[in-house]
C-alpha cells in the first residue's frame, strides 16, 4: 500500500500542511504512524477524502464534460484564425487552442477568470 507524508497530501489535495495537519486530528482524514514516528496517510484513505472533497465542490454544470480547472488566464496569442490560451488553474497550466472569434467574444486577456473544460477520448495516465 502506498503512502504520503503529511507535506505530499497536502500538495496533492491543493492545500496547506497545517490543513492537512487539522484534518487529521479531526478524524476527517486517516493517519498511521511510520517507523520513525512521522504521521502517514495511507493511499486509499487520502484518495477516499480526495472523492469525497470532489463531489463536496462539484455543482450541476449542465453539461457532460466533468474535468474542469477554475483559474486565471494568464497570456493570450491571438492568431489570423485561432488563439492560444494559458490558464493557471492552481499548480496547473493548462494551455488551450481556440478560435480567435471564440477568444474575443469571452474577452480573454490577461488577469481574467476562466475554467478549462477538457473532455477528451485519449488521456495518458503516468506514474511520477
Amino acid at each position: 500500500m502506498h503512502t504520503y507524508r503529511i507535506g505530499d497530501a497536502a500538495a496533492l489535495l491543493g492545500v496547506s500542511v497545517d490543513t492537512v495537519r487539522r484534518l487529521v486530528d479531526s478524524e476527517k482524514l486517516i493517519a498511521e504512524r511510520d517507523e520513525l514516528g512521522r504521521r502517514i496517510i495511507p493511499g486509499p484513505a487520502l484518495a477516499a477524502y480526495a472523492r469525497q472533497m470532489h463531489r463536496a465542490e462539484r455543482e450541476s454544470t449542465g453539461s457532460s464534460a466533468r474535468n474542469r480547472f477554475s483559474g486565471i488566464v494568464t497570456d493570450v496569442v491571438l492568431g489570423d484564425v485561432s488563439a492560444q490560451v494559458e490558464i493557471q488553474a492552481g499548480p496547473f497550466r493548462v494551455v488551450a487552442m481556440v478560435s480567435r472569434e471564440s477568444a474575443e467574444e469571452l474577452a480573454l486577456e490577461p488577469g481574467v477568470p476562466a475554467v478549462a473544460v477538457i473532455k477528451s477520448t485519449n488521456v495518458v495516465v503516468e506514474k511520477p
